[in-house]
């Protein structure tokens, strides 16, 4: 005989099933690129290295060493590509994840923001081990890695992660609609950070004309405010945190508002989109 499961309605009962969900859906996008969670995180680490690498080399045969910043050269680049790469990677992460279409929204009790939930922590996950894996080798190498504010830049880093998590929410809600022309748009942002984000420079080393192409970045005031707390005597003058602050308050609000449009008018025909 069929019966219907008792659920409790009590809102802590809610709660732990809201978080195991979570859980378990963040623990299928970390392994969505590859089977073994641990070949995922060597994969985004090779990733890292392999800018980390080429920014060393361009830096070195233009003959740019630090950028005018006192302090370990390499710590300059990390400092650079950990923020790029941890806001990038949110937001694609986020952008990719399943929407109100998929077929995963057909388990119970699934829906599009533990979805995005779980590609936004995933990507966390992801990017944090990186981070700490390559700092430790660095560390265990040269035992150069002096950090003047751990606490300072540990939060620009997660204000990195959020930011790139509220802009994929607002290419995720309008991906339905334009599938094709969002992804463009996506791919194009994420390819200009590659120069505007500022990880190849600082801004108080900018000419006062230049300021203007790259402070409309958040990604770019973010790197610069990073570098403020690794290096001591660094120390920013034309950056700062609640710019990117509020223009990530206000792409959560558009995102989440879009989501919700979204995902009450969403067609299963539109999985053939995705």
């Amino acid at each position: 005989m069929f019966r219907v499961e008792e659920r409790s309605t009590n809102s802590f009962a809610t709660a732990y099933r809201t978080l195991s969900l979570i859980y378990h859906a963040t623990v299928r996008s970390v392994r969505k690129t590859h089977g073994n969670a641990l070949v995922s995180l060597f994969i985004n680490l090779f990733q890292t290295i392999v800018f980390v690498v080429a920014f060393y080399v361009i830096f070195q045969l233009l003959g740019v060493r630090g950028a005018g910043l006192r302090g370990d050269f390499m710590m300059y680049v990390l400092s650079g590509v950990f923020l790029f790469m941890t806001f990038t990677k949110t937001m694609g992460a986020v952008f990719g994840s399943e929407g109100p279409a998929s077929p995963m929204m057909k388990h119970p009790t699934m829906n599009t923001m533990v979805a995005i939930g779980a590609a936004a922590l995933s990507s966390l996950y992801i990017q944090a081990m990186s981070v700490l894996v390559i700092l430790t080798g660095y560390q265990l190498v040269t035992h150069n890695v002096a950090i003047h504010d751990p606490g300072g830049a540990a939060k620009v880093m997660l204000l990195a992660w959020t930011g790139g998590a509220a802009l994929g929410m607002v290419f995720l809600a309008a991906k339905p609609w334009a599938p094709n022309g969002t992804k463009m748009i996506q791919t194009i942002f994420s390819r200009v950070n590659m120069f505007a984000s500022g990880k190849m420079f600082v801004a108080n080393t900018l000419p006062a004309f230049m300021l203007p192409l790259f402070a409309w970045n958040p990604l770019f005031h973010l790197i610069d405010q990073m570098r403020g707390y690794v290096f001591l005597n660094y120390t920013p003058r034309h950056t700062n945190l609640e710019y990117p602050f509020w223009i990530m308050v206000g792409c959560m609000m558009i995102g989440l508002m879009g989501e919700f449009y979204t995902r009450r008018r969403a067609s299963i025909s539109w999985s053939a989109a995705r």
